[in-house]
């Protein structure tokens, strides 16, 4: 289950929204070790924030940030495989954040929990050339309107 972000009713909906975490199910994506909770997810800006889980060894392959990217590491550490940054490594504690346009592959070496807040999903390069998003779906035809601004 995903804590998707309801539509308002109306506009004076300002109601908190209490996502029970503990109760949420650990999802697992395509990349082997890597598992998330989705906290929040706004389907029309593309806003997600979510715990990742990463198993000892786990790698999220060749990504862009399309927009600014932010990362709590809670448990382990998040190591910076390739890219312009390359050997940065992000220990427990400690936060990172990225530039729109950054590239590059994050490995978990002794697993790791992060919290991640991402402005739009993020752009995962396939070895055949496609672009997709986490879910190994065409990332400009779901997600090029809420690139451009709608």
């Amino acid at each position: 289950m995903d804590a998707v972000t309801p539509k308002a009713v109306n506009p004076t909906d300002l109601r908190s929204h209490h996502i029970r975490v503990g109760e949420m199910e650990w999802q697992k994506t395509r990349f082997s070790g890597c598992e998330v909770k989705t906290l929040l997810f706004d389907r029309d800006s593309g806003l997600v924030t979510a715990l990742m889980r990463f198993a000892p060894g786990a790698v999220l392959p060749d990504h862009e940030h399309v927009k600014i990217e932010q990362t709590y590491v809670l448990e382990g550490k998040l190591v910076d495989r390739e890219g312009p940054d390359a050997g940065l490594t992000v220990p427990q504690g400690d936060f990172v954040w990225r530039p729109a346009g950054s590239r590059h592959s994050a490995w978990c070496p002794e697993g790791g929990l992060m919290l991640a807040i991402f402005q739009v999903p993020n752009k995962f390069f396939e070895r055949d050339g496609r672009v997709t998003d986490i879910t190994g779906r065409d990332w400009a035809e779901i997600w090029g309107a809420v690139d451009r601004g709608g």
